[in-house]
């Protein structure tokens, strides 16, 4: 008892040396550093645009080290009233700025915030619409989201029975194709939660939340698959349909989060030939969830839960993104996108082998590339 106390004496020292270095580096008012000299570092990003009848909103975010005072606003080089819900916007901190403007529908307009130290950040807004209104977004959103998730997956389903009549040689090539659609479902992630993470503040982590969410999921999925693999009943084919929907899945969470935070800002217009885009695009999904259960029995039950858990997330997606516009959460959820599918390509990539036991054949390539290429023709649709 006495040496096992002894060791965790031992490996609490250094913790407690650091702390008491940083306290009394704090009390004494960090000796041997000079006062920096120059103007503050400041930087402003712009989060999210509202344009309600008569005023311009921004949510605006500290994204540098030094607190930042607004002194100024104008648009279009005409100076403008504004509020701010806090005068001095501390490091990561955000504030909303309503800016009194009477902006016409359709026009383009260029903010710029004038800081107190005489600093300038520029925002434009492209084509002024008016910000839908939030409170009806439940319904709609949830709407949206069985249109362009749940059904199209469903739908995709409906393979079902014709995988099962084809010949068995046939079944290594839809394996293959399966393994290209996730493919492009992975780099279109990682492409647009680059996009989104560079949008936001880099303080919050930037890109790097897009390779934090996809290591997470790929390590938290691979668990799932191991502790799958180790109960009765959840072996074969099944589990290789459901780690193919929950990685569909979170890829479809953050596709819905991008439709409902372009809805939220006006930037979405719901028509019927992009949400019939989206239909056929994700309706190939549902291919790929059932390519693993050709071969065996899979009850309704489980195909319906296949669905679900692939579909599904749009909805809550499209939820979140129409309650909030943060770009870190959106790079995040679309990192769990690209990890969760890598790590279900990892477990698919075995049932493609020839009888020699090579990864990458004729047959195997042409399906790859085929998957990848469907993906980017129905893509072209949204």
């Amino acid at each position: 008892m006495e040496s096992r106390l002894n060791t965790w004496v031992l490996g609490l020292l250094p913790l407690c040396v650091i702390a008491m270095a940083v306290v009394g580096f704090a009390v004494l008012g960090g000796p041997g550093l000079t006062a920096r000299n120059g103007p503050p570092a400041e930087e402003l990003v712009v989060e999210r645009t509202i344009l309600g009848v008569g005023s311009i909103e921004l949510v605006v975010r500290n994204a540098g080290p030094d607190p930042v005072t607004l002194a100024q606003v104008a648009v279009n080089d005409a100076f403008a009233d504004f509020r701010i819900s806090e005068p001095e916007i501390g490091r990561l901190g955000s504030a909303n700025v309503r800016i009194t403007f009477p902006w016409v529908d359709g026009e383009a307009y260029e903010v710029a915030l004038l800081t107190s130290t005489g600093g300038i950040v520029a925002h434009e807004i492209p084509v002024a619409v008016l910000t839908p209104d939030p409170s009806g977004f439940i319904g709609l959103m949830a709407l949206l989201g069985t249109y362009v998730g749940v059904i199209p997956v469903a739908i995709g389903m409906l393979w079902l029975p014709w995988l099962r009549r084809v010949p068995p040689g046939w079944i290594r090539a839809l394996m293959a194709l399966t393994i290209g659609l996730l493919a492009w479902l992975a780099i279109d992630a990682a492409l647009e939660g680059m996009e989104v993470a560079n949008a936001g503040a880099g303080a919050l982590g930037g890109a790097g939340l897009v390779g934090i969410g996809a290591i997470a999921a790929y390590l938290v999925l691979s668990g799932v698959q191991n502790w799958m693999a180790a109960r009765p009943g959840q072996t074969g084919g099944y589990r290789l349909s459901l780690l193919v929907s929950v990685g569909i899945g979170l890829h479809n969470l953050g596709e819905g989060l991008a439709i409902g935070s372009a809805y939220a800002v006006g930037a979405l217009a719901l028509g019927a030939t992009l949400v019939a885009g989206f239909a056929i695009h994700n309706t190939t999904e549902g291919l790929a969830i059932v390519a693993p259960v050709s071969d065996e029995r899979t009850s309704p039950f489980r195909l319906i839960l296949l669905g679900l858990v692939a579909g599904g997330p749009a909805i809550l997606g499209a939820w979140l993104g129409a309650a909030t516009t943060q770009p870190a959460l959106a790079a995040l959820l679309l990192g769990l996108g690209v990890g969760a599918i890598a790590q279900v390509i990892l477990q698919l990539a075995p049932s493609v082998r020839d009888g020699g036991g090579r990864l990458l054949h004729p047959v195997s390539i042409t399906g790859i590339l085929t998957g990848m290429l469907l993906m980017y023709a129905t893509g072209l649709l949204t």
